[in-house]
């Protein structure tokens, strides 16, 4: 709900406007009084009355003593009590004022301190109130976002060394061994040259997956987009993917209208596609189908991918996406991936304007991902 500025404020500014209206009616009626006080000689008789009583004069002299000293000079009296009065009267405002910010001072200083007290303020300094607790917030937020930068900084140092290290230390171990034993037999040398070409192989398309989310991450990817058969795109893939599946019995089923299109860069979505089928095929149980369907949404389309499962709770499901997280921690270095794979398919969906968001329930994972249509 929209907020009015005007109606917000309304208070303070009411706060504000009666004291004002307080101070200048209190200084107009102590302006009259002295007014009549001084004008209309009232203040006379007192001063002549102290003279006689307390100061112990004669009536003449007492008279003369305020014709003198106090009647003659009747003017800079009356100015300087006008000045005394309006003095006093922005030394209120003032003071009133200073509590304002003294009390925006102390809310100030709670967000310094890091307090995890709501900020309260006057009730007329609401809209102040709500402001600094709105930030107070924010700091709040940002600071378990830089804590939680630091953390995956941290695991990505962490993930780097132990995914790199096993097959760097495969290389390493089959080339000592050709090293050490240079008489061994030719079927032997050859059969350690491809196992060390295999996980030099591995090693590179680690990095290579690495740098892909740095650059996606800072935006310097550029996509080539295009209006894009979905219906070819998804049955050429999953004939390029049956090798994947077949180890555990999978198939892939397609539902979709064969027209259907989407405006997108080809290569990137044909990784964010292969990279979801392949984690479907990693954990779906065997010998079950996994279904690719879509429809249009209005200006987009909406591609749904289901594969039969053990349910993923909440909290790892929306951990699904994030860098390096595999829903098995069990699972090796060799068979699990880097697990960049959804958060790569991520990135590039944002990057087309998209969404992707993950499902689990009744033993049934999807995966849904929008995409702007080849008419949008």
């Amino acid at each position: 709900m929209k907020i009015n500025r005007k109606d917000e404020y309304s208070v303070f500014h009411s706060k504000l406007t009666r004291r004002l209206c307080g101070c200048v009616a209190l200084s107009v009626f102590l302006v009259a009084a002295l007014y009549q006080l001084l004008w209309k000689r009232r203040m006379g008789n007192w001063i002549v009355w102290f003279l006689i009583n307390v100061m112990n004069m004669s009536p003449q002299n007492a008279f003369y003593f305020y014709s003198d000293h106090f009647r003659l000079n009747k003017n800079l009296f009356f100015c300087a009590a006008v000045f005394v009065v309006f003095a006093g009267m922005l030394w209120m405002l003032f003071r009133g004022m200073s509590r304002y910010f003294s009390e925006i001072n102390q809310g100030i200083e709670s967000l310094l301190a890091d307090s995890e007290t709501q900020i309260h303020l006057s009730p007329e300094m609401l809209p102040f109130e709500r402001k600094l607790n709105m930030v107070k917030r924010t700091l709040e937020e940002r600071k378990k976002e830089t804590a939680q930068a630091e953390r995956r900084k941290d695991e990505l140092v962490m993930y780097l060394a132990h995914d790199i290290r096993t097959p760097l230390t495969s290389v390493i171990g089959y080339l000592n061994l050709l090293e050490e034993e240079p008489g061994i037999p030719a079927e032997q040398r050859a059969k350690r040259v491809r196992i060390a070409l295999e996980k030099a192989y591995r090693l590179e398309a680690m990095m290579n997956e690495f740098f892909e989310i740095t650059r996606y991450n800072s935006q310097q990817i550029a996509l080539s987009k295009n209006t894009l058969d979905l219906y070819y795109m998804l049955v050429q893939l999953t004939d390029e993917l049956t090798p994947v599946f077949a180890p555990r019995g999978n198939s892939v089923a397609l539902r979709l209208d064969e027209n259907l299109t989407v405006q997108g860069d080809a290569e990137k979505l044909a990784r964010v596609f292969g990279n979801i089928l392949k984690n479907a095929a990693a954990y779906s149980a065997p010998h079950t189908e996994i279904t690719i369907s879509a429809k249009p949404d209005g200006q987009d389309v909406v591609i749904q991918f289901q594969n039969q499962g053990a349910d993923i709770p909440p909290e790892k499901l929306e951990a699904l996406f994030d860098k390096f997280y595999r829903l098995d921690q069990a699972r090796s270095t060799g068979t699990g991936g880097t697990g960049l794979g959804l958060a790569i398919a991520k990135e590039i969906v944002l990057l087309h304007g998209g969404s992707i968001q993950a499902f689990s329930e009744n033993h049934t994972v999807t995966f849904s991902i929008r995409l702007p249509g080849a008419s949008s």
